[in-house]
């Protein structure tokens, strides 16, 4: 019997679920794929559940085999992208792909090119990926760093993927990075020099956010992410639906004295946000909550102990960004955050990024803190 392929859009609650489970079984011999909790993963393909879609469509694909599916893409536009300089990756007709996944490579090239049909059917010229789905959550295709697993919203993907893409025609347009450092060390002494010179200074103030007033914290920090990263490749800016959606997701994580806001005369300049890492705890779930696992997790949430600290998000105002009151801003949060770290929950490594390989600003406060690079993500772009 032949078998024959077909891809068709994902249409229905099963198809989604399908699309969902499929991972599991692909990653199933991976002893460093974390499996997502099914929900969230399911959450994130379900307009109605994730604020991205306030502002962007997509359309997703199931690549089938005698019935059985046996690999997916998504295919999406976000249409702030479409509006923002197109120095800065993105603008008018570019649409974007990712949640790829397939058994071989004729697969993975057909539904390629299927996503890639269906951004030309909606206008697009260009095309980026992987971004699976927003460049928020887990963009571009893990390159190093397969050897160890990734931390919370970071994506991990099969050695064989990079091959595939580029023979599929795409070019290498942004590397992004993570690093990591061993925070149960003290930083060197010309980074507690600058530290201490910024805690003279009466015009810095550091402080924890305060959960309760978590909408307001939210958009304080909003306001300079979005300023902040306003001229960085893939600075789209995030919504408030966005971050309401987000903020119901990361709320569990969220410890004060893990993000800190930095004020200038008053003034909220510059943020960090760490979370503990999420992975370690539903590692063992296998995607599920049933029958114990809600329980196992609610008491980890209660009083997280970690072995990782993530840092995903730091920004400074665009005003102040390449000053040496910047990085000692962040030198100073960064070493605030590593203490409660330590102390309080007992971390003794931390993961910074992702970083883009054109941020000497942070790259250079990454080395100088002697963290080095992890693990590697490259995004692709072609014309359509």
């Amino acid at each position: 019997m032949t078998d024959t392929l077909t891809i068709r859009p994902v249409e229905t609650k099963r198809d989604r679920k399908a699309f969902v489970d499929l991972p599991f079984r692909l990653y199933a011999d991976d002893p460093h794929w974390v499996p997502p909790l099914r929900s969230e993963a399911l959450g994130m393909i379900t307009p109605e559940k994730n604020g991205w879609y306030s502002h962007a469509k997509a359309q997703l694909f199931l690549a089938e085999e005698n019935g059985r599916v046996v690999g997916r893409i998504s295919a999406h536009i976000d249409t702030l992208a479409l509006t923002i300089d197109p120095a800065l990756g993105f603008g008018p007709g570019v649409g974007q792909w990712g949640l790829m996944d397939a058994e071989r490579e004729d697969i993975f090239l057909a539904l390629l090119a299927r996503a890639e049909q269906w951004l030309r059917a909606e206008g697009m010229t260009r095309a980026l990926g992987p971004i699976s789905q927003s460049i928020w959550e887990e963009p571009g295709l893990l390159v190093e760093g397969y050897d160890h697993p990734p931390t919370v919203m970071m994506g991990h993907h099969k050695p064989e993927y990079r091959g595939w893409i580029e023979v599929a025609g795409y070019t290498l347009v942004k590397q992004l990075m993570t690093y990591e450092l061993d925070i149960t060390q003290t930083f060197p002494p010309i980074v507690q020099r600058i530290i201490a010179s910024g805690e003279k200074n009466e015009r810095i103030r550091i402080r924890e956010v305060d959960k309760s007033k978590f909408e307001e914290e939210a958009a304080i920090i909003l306001d300079i992410l979005n300023d902040g990263w306003s001229e960085n490749w893939g600075g789209i800016p995030l919504t408030p639906p966005e971050i309401k959606d987000v903020g119901v997701k990361l709320k569990p994580i969220v410890f004060n004295d893990l993000i800190r806001i930095a004020e200038l005369d008053g003034r909220p300049v510059a943020f960090m946000i760490t979370l503990p890492d999420l992975n370690e705890a539903i590692r063992p779930l296998n995607g599920s909550l049933l029958p114990f696992g809600w329980a196992k997790l609610l008491l980890w949430l209660r009083a997280p102990k970690v072995r990782t600290m993530r840092v995903p998000l730091m920004g400074v105002v665009k005003d102040l960004q390449s000053s040496r009151m910047a990085s000692q801003l962040a030198f100073m949060m960064i070493e605030y955050i590593r203490r409660a770290s330590v102390e309080r929950y007992g971390a003794s490594r931390g993961e910074i990024g992702w970083v883009l390989d054109d941020n000497q600003g942070m790259r250079s406060i990454a080395e100088t803190i002697r963290s080095r690079v992890n693990k590697v993500y490259n995004v692709y772009e072609k014309a359509l």
